[in-house]
């Protein structure tokens, strides 16, 4: 599925390069479907949120840059004139499509289509403040038609219960005018009858029913005959019987033939309704595919605005940059805590405090790949942060790849890989079976086999389920043919071994997620250029193991897992450095951009205002008496009686007045609008 921004239709378009298309079991494992229902949430009506059940990353740079494009172009149109209305719009095609049925449509659906139709018209105003610079929703907007007409007459015939009104038509007014005397007689005659003590004490109880529409009195069988008319039948114990006076047996068979003519003529005024509607078939189906579109747009624009998400810049060189990256599923979770925190404490009970109540942040994260290094492996304790750092970085890129705005900072970029390639095991267990480290195995072989250039590759574990040495050994061999076929990649480890690689081959780099060795948790932070450490002698000693016993296992340490310790120790400051210079340089040039940015803004402003203000001198020289104006500090419409030059005023008669107003204070009329 993709949208064309030129003119801004669903095609079929899946994004593929060759015969490349997503593989949807690494959709399924990064959650790429939850992405897909939390767009949908944010959409307006069931079209938006049919697209969004099919939204899928696009292999494609034209069409990443198109989708992406086509966001931001809806992100400045909204910031001048907020979202496109489209309250009111459902999914009526199919309801469309019924139209050229004989039987018509029903007056309920009608509903539906006039409150879809008049949407249109809402649409249609709109777009008459749209900016020009702003081509694919022109060309969305260019597809739908004002339907106001249509709807309004579908109004004018049927109500907002769906019931066809009496004014339909003359000859639909004068049945049910006949139909209402018919029944106001009936009512006389029951009301007489039911006055009648004769009556009344034939009565199994006091008051009317009905059997089939027709009004009858609960008779005892006892005093059948007593009431003249037609016995329409009796209570199952045969102690009642349901009678109809003959009084208005004749007209209750006008009711009943009136009701048929009734129907007759309902049926050919919504055939004639059904005839109209499917002559603007063909339109209203392209309008609601325009519709369809924008709806998704603006899903896009909430889901940003909603979660700090931004349209990233496309790298053509292969750079991926994310800056302050953040999970979107774990946002939205902790979005959601929030709001029950915050209920929580609306209704809190005594006692309850703040901090009972505080709800979690997502920790940010730095990644890049494809710039200084393209393998990133990422090293230190079983955690769990490496493994979310793995699926941010893997999610944003199918979100952006899906023209979605991610939740990163400014300047961030990603580039369009071709494939995405993900082993991760969600289930971290002590006890690992061969048969599991053959699985993870498995799938990296896979990986190798089918990835290269313009690939991304996500390995979680790596090397993990089997000897350390031995998996440590496997791990160095999948970075090396990793490398040798140019894809980038990520690949988490615990195992210490495999930090050696940042210092041997050649654009590979360490990692390390931020551990909190005081209170033994994750600080979910990564450090790029620092591999991280298991911290295991540290937690020990934390947890109360002696000094001795402490000693005694520094005796065992691998002395080449030492030297390597002290090897790293000795360029991490030099590392921790150049990356925070790396840091400081990046917000600089932000800073700089911004400032830029906002220069030109002013300067824009300020040339529109120089613009504006020589339009008006020109307007007000060639003022003369008689001509309208617009007083500001009145706010109203006037004309000139006398120009004042030499005073800078001139006399304007307002109504029964006449005001010297100085020059400074008038306007065009047209601005009274305003």
């Amino acid at each position: 599925m993709g949208i064309d921004g030129r003119i801004g239709s669903i095609t079929a378009d899946d994004g593929r390069v060759g015969h490349y298309r997503m593989d949807e079991s690494v959709l399924e494992k990064l959650q790429f479907g939850r992405v897909r229902t939390l767009l949908g949430d944010r959409c307006g009506s069931s079209l938006g949120r049919e697209l969004c059940a099919r939204i899928a990353p696009a292999t494609s740079i034209t069409q990443v840059e198109r989708w992406l494009a086509q966001v931001r172009e809806l992100q400045e149109v909204v910031e001048e004139i907020g979202l496109p209305p489209l309250g009111g719009v459902k999914d009526i095609r199919k309801i469309i499509g019924g139209s050229a049925s004989p039987a018509g449509l029903e007056a309920d659906a009608m509903v539906d289509v006039a409150d879809t139709l008049a949407a249109t018209g809402y649409l249609c105003t709109w777009g008459e403040k749209l900016p020009e610079n702003a081509p694919t929703i022109h060309g969305l907007l260019n597809r739908v038609e004002n339907f106001t007409p249509v709807a309004e007459r579908i109004r004018e015939i049927i109500d907002e219960r769906g019931e066809v009104r009496d004014e339909a038509s003359r000859k639909l007014a004068n049945i049910r005018a006949t139909i209402a005397r018919a029944k106001s007689q009936i009512g006389v005659v029951f009301d007489r009858l039911l006055r009648q003590s004769s009556v009344t004490k034939c009565l199994q109880y006091s008051g009317v029913t009905f059997h089939n529409d027709r009004k009858v009195l609960p008779l005892k069988a006892e005093h059948r005959g007593r009431v003249q008319g037609i016995v329409h039948r009796s209570s199952d114990s045969g102690a009642t019987l349901f009678v109809e006076p003959a009084e208005v047996v004749e007209l209750n068979n006008t009711i009943v033939k009136l009701g048929l003519d009734a129907h007759k003529e309902i049926t050919r005024i919504l055939l004639e309704l059904s005839r109209i509607v499917h002559a603007n078939e063909v339109e209203i189906l392209k309008a609601l595919n325009a519709i369809a579109v924008l709806d998704l747009l603006s899903a896009k624009i909430r889901y940003a605005k909603e979660f700090r998400a931004i349209v990233p810049e496309v790298s053509e060189s292969g750079v991926l940059d994310l800056r302050e990256a953040r999970h979107p599923l774990l946002a939205e979770m902790f979005a959601k805590e929030a709001k029950e925190a915050e209920e929580a404490l609306k209704a809190a009970k005594p006692g309850k405090n703040g901090k009972d109540l505080a709800c979690r942040e997502v920790v940010p994260i730095d990644m890049r790949l494809g710039d200084d290094f393209d393998i990133l492996v990422i090293t230190g304790p079983n955690t769990g942060g490496k493994t979310v750092a793995l699926k941010t970085v893997g999610l944003l890129v199918l979100m952006a790849q899906a023209g979605i705005p991610i939740p990163v900072s400014e300047g961030s970029m990603v580039p369009v890989y071709r494939k995405v390639f993900v082993d991760i095991g969600d289930e971290q267990s002590i006890e690992q079976s061969l048969s599991t480290f053959s699985s993870h195995l498995s799938n990296v072989l896979n990986i190798l086999q089918r990835s290269g250039k313009g690939s991304l590759v996500l390995i979680d574990e790596m090397g993990s389920g089997t000897d350390p040495d031995e998996g440590a050994a496997i791990g160095r061999a999948v970075l090396g043919e990793l490398r040798r076929l140019g894809a980038h990649a990520l690949m988490t480890t615990h195992l210490s071994a495999m930090k050696a690689a940042a210092f041997t081959v050649d654009r590979v780099d360490n990692a390390c997620v931020e551990f909190d060795v005081e209170t033994l948790e994750p600080l979910y932070r990564v450090r790029i250029g620092e591999p991280g450490n298991s911290n295991a002698l540290i937690i020990a000693a934390r947890l109360g193991m002696s000094k001795s016993l402490i000693h005694e296992a520094k005796q065992h340490l691998d002395g080449r897992s030492q030297a390597l310790k002290k090897a790293i120790a000795g360029t991490l400051s030099s590392r921790r450095k150049a990356e925070e210079a790396r840091t400081a340089a990046h917000k600089a040039q932000m800073d700089a951009d911004r400032q830029k940015i906002e220069m030109e803004r002013q300067s824009a402003a300020l040339d529109e205002a120089r613009k504006t203000h020589e339009r008006w001198v020109k307007w007000v020289n060639q003022l003369d008496a008689g001509d309208e104006v617009f007083v500001q500090s009145f706010d109203r419409v006037g004309k000139v009686v006398r120009m004042l030059f030499s005073k800078q005023s001139a006399l304007v008669a307002t109504g029964m007045m006449e005001l010297e107003v100085r020059l400074n204070d008038l306007a065009p009329p047209e601005m009274a609008d305003e």
